[in-house]
């Protein structure tokens, strides 16, 4: 018969969802790493406010920069929430975007050309990451499967991890494929059938509390890079661990 402490040790590691984080890491058996990319990998508000703050100034709008960026950054995930809930589809990640920075430009009546908005868009295409996940994605390519699990379209995701991360993930896998965004369940659970994993040998790495929470809810592992100052979501699927960039990431995991 099992001892108390063992049988104990099993329920909690067939329901990661209560799983604390000082349980050791070696223990849960973990093989694959899945990585958003966008604000987790890529530094979004350096590389985006910037534009934001060309098109204030060509029509001499006083708005700050930062505020409006932040605004587009809800009304992004908003656009992206109402496409799963409308069973919509995948509409594009670039395309939540356009419609996201057009409700923003127009709730705060900023003036805009086609051609700023065609722009904008453009500009995604130049995103550039953070230093520490370059560093960090280096010292855990030689322990862990490291894979792409993006609301990007894929080609938009092969062009950034070749051309603006210049990393060689081992597998690329796009929402598209499902059709529907994160954190809707079909996302985690098709990521796993694809990655041959139970859900409990994967953890998702993401800055974004919602994707954490998507995937903590499906059985995965996952590790909350809080890169920004702000609660995490209200659940009870909680962080397997927080950390704050990917070098206290690597040590955690290695």
């Amino acid at each position: 018969m099992l001892r108390i402490d063992s049988w104990l040790k099993n329920i909690l590691k067939s329901s990661p969802h209560i799983l604390s984080e000082q349980m050791a890491l070696s223990d849960l058996q973990i093989k694959s790493l899945t990585f958003d990319v966008f604000g987790t990998i890529l530094n979004l508000a350096d590389s985006m406010t910037p534009s934001i703050q060309r098109i204030l100034r060509k029509h001499d709008v006083s708005l700050d920069a930062k505020h409006v960026w932040n605004q587009f950054r809800l009304r992004q995930r908003v656009e992206q929430y109402q496409d799963n809930l409308l069973m919509l589809g995948h509409s594009g990640y670039l395309a939540a975007v356009r419609r996201a920075i057009l409700y923003v430009f127009r709730q705060n009546k900023i003036p805009f050309t086609q051609q700023d908005i065609d722009n904008y868009i453009d500009d995604w295409k130049q995103l550039t990451p953070f230093e520490d996940a370059l560093e960090g994605l280096t010292r855990l390519k030689a322990t862990y499967q490291l894979v792409v699990l993006s609301n990007g379209e894929t080609w938009f995701l092969q062009h950034l991890a070749k051309n603006q991360i210049k990393f060689e993930f081992d597998t690329i896998i796009s929402v598209q494929t499902v059709g529907v965004f994160k954190p809707h369940p079909a996302v985690y659970r098709t990521a796993a059938r694809i990655l041959r994993r139970e859900p409990q040998e994967v953890m998702m790495i993401s800055s974004n509390a919602f994707d954490v929470m998507g995937a903590r809810a499906c059985g995965f592992q996952a590790a909350w890079i809080k890169r920004r100052e702000g609660p995490y979501e209200e659940t009870p699927y909680q962080p397997t661990l927080t950390v704050k960039d990917f070098h206290e990431l690597a040590a955690k995991l290695l």
